[in-house]
């Protein structure tokens, strides 16, 4: 921990965009670091970020949807609302309120150069909305509005928390203070990137035309057992050690979620399947993520079946949030000369 950040509570914020689909990559990569973080002497705040989901088009009864399965994921996933503060972005009006003062803090040159806008937008860009190109300014605002001290993100994530640094320390230095946290990225683990179950070179995700290339966390055991079983991969054993997995990238995919799952590093997975053929090695993975992801699954129905209980725990969240957005946003309100309403 920097000195500078040392100075500030330790607080943790993450979140993720309710889009439908939660799935393998999301589980390993992020949900189930955000329940890690709930054992060490930090306090956690987890969000589902469906502002930043508008910034393309969204059915608005398929968001609300989104919205509380993903809430019912990390719940079921082990996010326990007492422990952690668990919201929607939206029931927090601190967010987007502090996101305009930070949009006239950021610099234009600073948007055009992240690389999710150049993706996303690409040769249409004079088509995309605006919120698309602002919301790294959002995203800043998510962190910067609790003063967190840690997010843990995916490595495709890191230079949105750089440039939430480059924000605050803007904000800080033009107006003379020393109030928000030079926020540190947190990226740890072997499957913090996880790739299809049909190309290893590309990332999972729920927009792959293929249900076969992720397992969601939706998927029953059947479901999960076959997609495993049927994982592409080469004809060659697995090897003795992680450096003759470098250019496999199925296998790799493969053994790196073996060793998420197992919680293990993947040196430790390879000791225990290292020369294995796919026939055996693969059986002994889709038990163990049977083993790992039903339970979540049965969990996130019984959840859905009571969506009042849902909304219960998010009021209840972004109360709890509140109470440490508001004070903030009216200091950041007082320091940029609003005058305050008495």
């Amino acid at each position: 921990m920097s000195d500078q950040t040392s100075r500030f509570a330790p607080r943790v914020f993450s979140g993720i965009q309710p889009s439908g689909n939660l799935h393998l990559g999301n589980y390993l990569g992020a949900v189930k670091r955000f329940v890690d973080w709930q054992d060490r002497d930090v306090e956690t705040i987890f969000c589902m970020v469906d502002q930043h989901a508008i910034t393309v088009w969204q059915d608005p009864a398929d968001l609300a949807r989104s919205t509380r399965e993903l809430a019912a994921g990390f719940i079921a996933s082990g996010i326990d609302p007492e422990r952690s503060i668990l919201i929607a972005q939206s029931h927090v009006p601190e967010h987007a309120q502090l996101a305009w003062v930070l949009n006239c803090v950021a610099r234009m040159g600073w948007m055009r150069r992240m690389t999710q806008w150049k993706e996303k937008a690409g040769k249409h860009a004079e088509e995309a909305s605006l919120g698309l190109f602002a919301y790294p300014a959002l995203m800043a605002a998510d962190v910067l509005a609790y003063h967190a001290t840690h997010v843990p993100v995916g490595e495709d994530q890191k230079q949105h928390i750089e440039l939430t640094r480059d924000i605050a320390a803007k904000f800080n230095h033009d107006y003379g203070v020393d109030f928000f946290p030079e926020t540190e990225p947190v990226i740890e683990g072997a499957a913090t990137r996880v790739m299809s179950l049909r190309d290893g070179s590309r990332k999972m995700s729920k927009s792959d035309p293929s249900d076969a290339s992720r397992i969601n966390m939706t998927d029953d055991a059947d479901a999960i057992a076959k997609k495993i079983r049927r994982a592409r991969t080469d004809p060659d054993p697995l090897p003795e050690t992680i450096e003759g997995l470098s250019d496999r990238a199925e296998a790799r995919n493969l053994v790196n979620i073996y060793a998420a799952l197992r919680e293990i590093t993947a040196d430790e997975a390879m000791a225990e399947v290292g020369g294995q053929q796919f026939s055996q090695f693969k059986p002994m993975l889709a038990d163990l993520a049977v083993d790992r992801l039903a339970p979540i699954g049965a969990e996130m129905a019984r959840l859905m079946d009571d969506p009042a209980q849902i909304d219960a725990i998010l009021a209840r969240g972004a109360e709890r949030a509140r109470a440490i957005t508001a004070p903030i946003l009216d200091e950041v309100y007082r320091i940029v000369g609003f005058v305050r309403p008495r």
